[in-house]
């Protein structure tokens, strides 16, 4: 049948796809069920020995037995698009009624069995979207997706009801419904919208005795071909299975507080140094982290501009300003290579103006003592080539140098100013302008972008003391507590490990040069914890962040809030990180450092 939107008498939008399959074939009772249910739109026939309802009502009678194929029409009393009018859409909650004593309901199969839904709260229906993986989370959640802007839980009714799993295909579809806050309930397959009289709705209240009625409001009679059809109450379902959305309400304060529990944990640093390092040609640069206002990675296209210096590598577009590009390499007159998914631009900012410059890779952000920090000896500071060097750092017991860089300096290059002339002055944030991207930025929050297989998490800047490559062999401790994977020597003192994947509840890995320890400041005990990777330094608009669905209670104060990249179609879960470690935990890793 041809794709078309019905619009619902609750305001919401019934079709967003074809859901329909084709009319399934005439009811043979004596026939074996068909071994693809699905394709045929039937519910397998009880047999002695099979799973029976108590499976899905904990313990109550079983009342569906052989159940006639769901008729693929939907009911003359389905409201009509053209029918919608705005007063309509404004009484999203009045009753899904299409004539008195008529109420519409949604039938649908999941597992073996056929349900309906109240068609009152259901907003949409949609094939089931791509989702992003929530540590921590029930397990019946499948993930959180992106529904025009708005983040959606998705929740599998056959994990909820133990059903085995079985693939997505071109029947699955999602049910949205608003419980409080929209959800989306994965349902093997629709079948059709049936209006119902009140006279064929048996009240679940007379069958208590006999069965488990808990998740019922109530069962139809003779409706669509079928004997009995069971309706499910969602808010009842979602009260037993999410105790988090079913208590949830609407915390405007929620960044805030995030923002200021990472607040507390900050330590005076005024004897460190905080550095980005990153890689030119096998050697190792850093430069001051309050230089960097982030770090991206190489986009796909870059425009080139003609008769630039040839250091310039191009401009690009980041968040609807250009920004010049120069190659740090040809910046140190050294050889071309091919940019690769480990080349990064880091994007330096100078008194309102802004220049990325593109590297090898960015490696870890350090956090080193001052001591550990000479000046450039006289002789190599004269060198033009080594002006933008002003100091060297000494790590590993002097095994390891690297060159510290600063902003100030480079921006003096030539390379540098011919990059930014290739940007026409009216797109340069100085003077007025300057002033107006200064605030702006107040508007962005910096976060450091780190992948769990392949979903994205952030963690504020601020919070993150320094990110360090992983050794080949951690020191095991005897009688550390279980989630400790070992400790490191960081410039003399005991940092405890743990693998964020153990943490979270995720499958662990085999070691990787990719992989890093992110160390936070956790009761102020230092802690490293272990990351697939670190992929970039992100501003994110505040406007972008939005509070995460609470999906249960560790969750919903470890990853409290989300950052919803709709034009980037991205999702990045944002942890707190003072919620990593519970208070025992917390006691256990201080005795081990100290």
């Amino acid at each position: 049948m041809t794709s078309r939107s019905s619009k619902l008498s609750n305001g919401g939008t019934l079709v967003e796809d074809p859901i329909f399959d084709q009319p399934a074939p005439d009811h043979q009772p004596d026939t074996a069920p068909s071994a693809d249910r699905r394709a045929s739109g039937r519910a397998s026939a009880k047999q002695p020995g099979t799973r029976q309802l108590d499976a899905i009502l904990s313990g109550g009678e079983a009342i569906v037995a052989d159940m006639p194929p769901v008729k693929e029409v939907i009911q003359k009393e389905v409201i009509q698009a053209d029918e919608v009018t705005d007063e309509d859409r404004s009484e999203g909650g009045r009753a899904s009624t299409t004539q008195q004593g008529t109420q519409q309901y949604v039938t649908f199969i999941a597992g073996d069995e056929v349900f309906a839904a109240d068609m009152t709260p259901v907003k949409e229906i949609i094939r089931v979207p791509q989702v992003v993986r929530v540590p921590m989370a029930p397990a019946s959640l499948e993930g959180l997706a992106n529904l025009r802007g708005k983040v959606l839980p998705i929740i599998s009714l056959r994990r909820l009801f133990g059903f085995p799993e079985l693939a997505h295909d071109d029947s699955t579809r999602a049910l949205v419904i608003d419980v409080g806050q929209p959800l989306g309930f994965v349902v093997d397959r629709v079948s059709s919208v049936v209006g119902v009289d009140a006279s064929h709705i048996e009240d679940v209240g007379k069958l208590s005795g006999t069965m488990n009625t808990e998740l019922l409001s109530g069962l139809i009679k003779d409706v669509g071909g079928h004997a009995m059809i069971m309706v499910l109450d969602f808010a009842k379902l979602i009260e037993r299975e999410f105790a988090q959305i079913a208590a949830i309400t609407k915390n405007t304060s929620v960044a805030s507080a995030a923002e200021a529990s990472v607040q507390s944990e900050e330590e005076d640093t005024s004897d460190e140094l905080q550095l980005v390092s990153f890689n030119v040609e096998g050697q190792e640069y850093a430069i001051a982290i309050e230089d960097v206002q982030e770090i991206v990675q190489v986009p796909e296209a870059v425009i080139h501009v003609p008769h630039s210096d040839s250091h310039v590598l191009g401009v690009m577009t980041l968040r609807n300003r250009l920004l010049p590009l120069v190659r740090l390499r040809r910046i140190f007159g050294l050889p071309d290579s091919d940019l690769d998914e480990k080349s990064r631009i880091v994007v330096l900012t100078l008194n309102g103006v802004s220049v990325g410059v593109v590297v090898d890779a960015v490696s870890e952000v350090l956090r080193v003592s001052k001591s550990g920090v000479d000046p450039l000896p006289a002789m190599l500071a004269r060198e033009g080539n080594l002006a933008e060097i002003t100091s060297i750092c000494r790590l590993d017991n002097g095994k390891r140098m690297v060159s510290i860089m600063t902003a100030r300096n480079l921006f003096d290059q030539s390379a540098i100013k011919e990059a930014l002339s290739t940007v026409s002055e009216s797109e340069q944030e100085t003077g007025r302008e300057a002033k107006v991207v200064d605030e702006d930025l107040d508007d962005d929050e910096q976060v450091v972008i780190f992948r769990l297989d392949k979903e994205e998490f952030g963690a504020p800047i601020a919070s993150v003391q320094e990110i360090v490559r992983v050794p080949e062999q951690l020191i095991r401790v005897p009688k550390a507590p279980s989630f400790v994977e070992g400790v490191i020597n960081l410039r003399g003192s005991v940092l405890p490990v743990i693998d964020l994947r153990s943490r979270l509840g995720l499958k662990q890995v085999e070691r990787t040069d990719r992989q890093r320890i992110m160390v936070f400041l956790i009761s102020d005990v230092r802690t490293g914890f272990i990351v697939d990777q670190v992929a970039e330094v992100l501003k994110i608009p505040k406007a972008a962040i939005e509070p995460a669905p609470q999906l249960s209670k560790e969750q919903g104060k470890l990853l409290s809030r989300m950052a919803n990249l709709e034009k980037q179609k991205r999702m990045v879960q944002l942890i707190d990180p003072p919620y990593l470690m519970g208070d025992k935990d917390m006691a256990a890793l201080a005795a081990m450092a100290a």
